[in-house]
């Protein structure tokens, strides 16, 4: 991997947003710069030994300038972004991937089949730096400016009996827990409620950290909810999920959550 010359990089990343109504020219062109700031010791196999993708190992920089390049026409063309993401996916590399995901994140979520495009990819990825980008930036512009839309999905996921998209769902619903700027609990209590009290085994984690970021978004009301939860659920397995994942959460709610099922067990 040559060093990288910052003034010659932006060079390239500018005359390759030339190409941005241009798919296949872009994706040439993109595929011609990665494998010049490629990292070709961990390039001996197919896949990158952190990926379950191709992967160029190009530095993230390099990444980061492309997409600042593509920000203001991604933002102002929708349609065309939306088209040039598909390329970017289908071409699977991790280096693309993770460039479609950041795209669809600058586009307007008015745009018809933004989400529906969403969806779809998150449900059959592999790859954990892909998921985690769809789940995060992918939603953002979504969750900031349209959080009923955003929280309508959620609730989508949820509703059938895919685990996954379960464990997606919740992932994607802690950056709004997090966001100071949003404080409409209810509707994400009422969203997560059936997902808390039939508390699959395989999700200890997911919930672990849901319940964390429901209490660090409000204490109080996170540490009732637990309460009703555990005293009206008729699902043992809930019961003994919730016993599992209390060393996980936070150190103020672990005495709460455990008195709760405590008096639950014995009646008290």
């Amino acid at each position: 991997m040559p060093a990288i010359d910052i003034a010659r990089m932006k060079l390239q990343a500018a005359s390759l947003v030339e190409k941005f109504d241009q798919p296949a020219a872009f994706l040439h062109d993109l595929h011609e710069i990665l494998d010049l700031y490629a990292d070709r010791t961990l390039r001996a196999s197919v896949a990158a030994p952190a990926s379950v993708l191709r992967s160029y190992r190009a530095p993230q920089s390099v990444l980061k300038q492309i997409e600042m390049e593509l920000a203001p026409l991604t933002s102002t063309f929708p349609e065309q972004s939306m088209t040039l993401t598909d390329a970017l996916w289908k071409d699977a590399h991790l280096e693309t991937r993770l460039l479609a995901a950041t795209l669809l994140g600058r586009i307007d979520p008015r745009t018809p089949l933004l989400v529906e495009r969403i969806s779809a990819w998150v449900g059959r990825v592999r790859d954990k730096k892909v998921r985690a980008a769809l789940l995060g930036t992918s939603l953002g512009r979504l969750r900031r400016e349209r959080p009923d839309d955003f929280l309508g999905l959620i609730q989508k996921w949820l509703e059938g009996n895919d685990l996954k998209m379960w464990a997606n769902a919740i992932e994607a619903l802690i950056p709004l827990l997090d966001d100071p700027g949003f404080e409409n609990l209810p509707p994400v209590f009422d969203i997560v409620r059936p997902v808390i009290a039939e508390s699959p085994a395989s999700l200890q984690n997911e919930l672990a950290g849901l319940i964390n970021a429901l209490y660090r978004s409000s204490a109080v009301e996170t540490a009732f909810f637990i309460k009703q939860i555990v005293n009206s659920s008729q699902n043992p397995q809930a019961i003994t999920t919730l016993r599992r994942v209390l060393p996980k959460l936070e150190a103020e709610l672990q005495p709460k959550v455990q008195q709760v099922l405590r008096a639950r067990t014995f009646g008290g």
